[in-house]
């Protein structure tokens, strides 16, 4: 069996899981198109890299509310 490969430099590939999913095949090609996947597992997976990082900006952005930020001293 072949290594698997991870898309993240530096990191071990994290073990995989079997999932059967009954999608709308024309929601499956309009995501793989829009996302430029190569396959239907890749767009998945791209799919839910953005739902996390979606996430991620939306908490980090609720964090820095209430931060005054200051444009820099001009020279």
């Amino acid at each position: 069996m072949a290594p698997i490969r991870s898309r993240k430099l530096g990191r071990a590939p994290e073990p995989r899981v079997s999932r059967t999913f009954r999608l709308p095949l024309s929601k499956l090609k309009a995501a793989k198109r829009a996302l430029g996947a190569a396959t239907a597992t890749d767009t998945i997976e791209r799919a839910l890299d953005l739902v996390v990082f979606q996430r991620q900006l939306m908490d980090g952005t609720r964090s820095m509310l209430g931060v005054r930020i200051d444009p820099p001293e001009p020279e």
